[in-house]
């Protein structure tokens, strides 16, 4: 889609704008946009901010371990908020700033800006208060704003804002909502597209794994609920006979490692926390474990997201668990791909009843569950056909994924352009 410019720009004076359109303004936030300081009422619902939800009640925010969570406060320590109010909350210095459309309470490190309607057009200022440029003047006005460091009406007041004509705004929002609405459309779709991909592939491990490559052998009931039929020549058999734990106590020089369920088993150095910084915790030797290349290893999650494969050698914490297999009847990359089934996983939850928010599983867990055991030759085979069917897969994931990230920089480019009179839409058509 091709946009044409306005008729004439001027130099905005302000870095983050840059030219703008002959005709907008430019002048400081704070002739259209005011501090209000209104402190709650006793029965104001409480509301809080968040990047991905907006301002919402309290009481609907699901953190992201899927607990509710509430906090009750003193009204005379909160806020007030009304619709239409732009709120500053602790994490503006990253995703901008939330428009209101709820009255409530809110948090007193929160600042609420309440905008001149008359001039401002509430919908457009949501696009451009969310855009990069916009996002990184804000940060320019403190060296502080970082870990949660609260921004002020001061930070906001500092950064210059372009002032179109309200109809302008609103020719903008509505080419916004309806192109916005376009791409979220295509975004889902792929974001689809990669679920049904992704189940395709546990489909066609867990089927590999439970009941082989030949789909005429002879099949026998394993009496194991999770297993149900497997193949004749395959044995049932506990786990405890070909997996045994592995005590050794780590020594001085061994690099100390962690198990992820994102990253497998990695040295600690180089873990990277989903906070993005990088995790280091130095423990004495004598409370930590010994891994070798080629034990799997029961951590803290494995409730969740099965065992974990070790390459590496190592030490590792001591509430995990290491299991050694033996190797002249197994092939561990099989079994890799067996530990991360859906069903293994949930035979392994129901061996406790306790086995959540991090309670650890211990080898009597692992030994309860009774495992199949193809011949080392078929397991071989599973490994090679299950690699490259996920290969496959793995490769149309990476471009869905690819795409949904070209398109959302798409999205976020169009209404940069948009907001800051790169593009004329006013004679925009649906």
């Amino acid at each position: 889609m091709e946009f044409k410019q306005y008729p004439s720009y001027k130099n905005s004076g302000v870095e983050w704008l840059g030219d703008v359109p002959e005709h907008w303004r430019v002048i400081p936030s704070k002739f259209y946009f005011i501090e209000r300081k209104e402190k709650a009422e006793s029965s104001d619902k409480q509301l809080t901010a968040s990047q991905k939800y907006g301002i919402i009640f309290q009481e609907d925010f699901m953190v992201e371990n899927g607990r509710v969570m509430v906090v009750m406060k003193n009204p005379e320590i909160l806020k007030k908020v009304r619709p239409n109010d732009f709120v500053i909350s602790m994490r503006s210095f990253q995703g901008g700033l939330e428009l209101s459309y709820l009255e409530g309470s809110i948090s007193s490190a929160y600042v609420m800006l309440k905008p001149n309607l008359n001039v401002v057009d509430i919908e457009y200022f949501k696009y451009l208060f969310k855009t990069t440029r916009y996002i990184q003047s804000l940060q320019s006005t403190s060296n502080l704003i970082r870990d949660g460091q609260a921004l002020r009406f001061n930070n906001f007041s500092q950064v210059k804002l372009v002032l179109p004509l309200k109809s302008d705004q609103q020719k903008i929002v509505s080419f916004l909502d309806t192109e916005t609405a376009r791409i979220d459309n295509l975004i889902n779709k792929q974001q689809k597209l990669i679920e049904l991909l992704e189940e395709q592939r546990k489909s066609i491990i867990s089927y590999a794994v439970t009941k082989g490559l030949d789909p005429n052998a002879p099949m026998k009931d394993s009496g194991v609920e999770w297993l149900g039929e497997v193949p004749e020549s395959w044995e049932v058999i506990p786990s405890k006979f070909y997996f045994t734990e592995r005590k050794e106590k780590a020594v001085n020089g061994d690099k100390q490692l962690t198990a992820s369920q994102k990253h497998g088993i990695i040295y600690q150095d180089e873990f990277i926390a989903e906070n993005g910084r990088v995790m280091v915790v130095m423990k004495n030797p004598e409370i930590l474990k010994k891994v070798r290349p080629n034990d799997f290893v029961i951590s803290m999650r494995s409730f969740q997201g099965g065992l974990e494969l070790s390459s590496l050698e190592g030490s590792i914490s001591s509430a995990y668990v290491m299991l050694k297999p033996d190797l002249s009847l197994i092939n561990t990359e099989y079994f890799k791909y067996l530990f991360k089934t859906p069903r293994y996983i949930q035979s392994l939850q129901s061996t406790s009843n306790l086995i959540r928010d991090g309670q650890a599983l211990r080898f009597n867990n692992f030994s309860q569950v009774k495992l199949v055991l193809p011949p080392k030759s078929e397991q071989q085979e599973i490994v090679e056909y299950l690699d490259k069917e996920k290969n496959k897969i793995d490769n149309l994931i990476y471009k869905q994924k690819t795409l949904i990230e070209k398109l959302k920089e798409y999205r976020a480019s169009i209404i940069s352009h948009a907001v800051t009179g790169k593009i004329d839409v006013r004679e925009w058509v649906a």
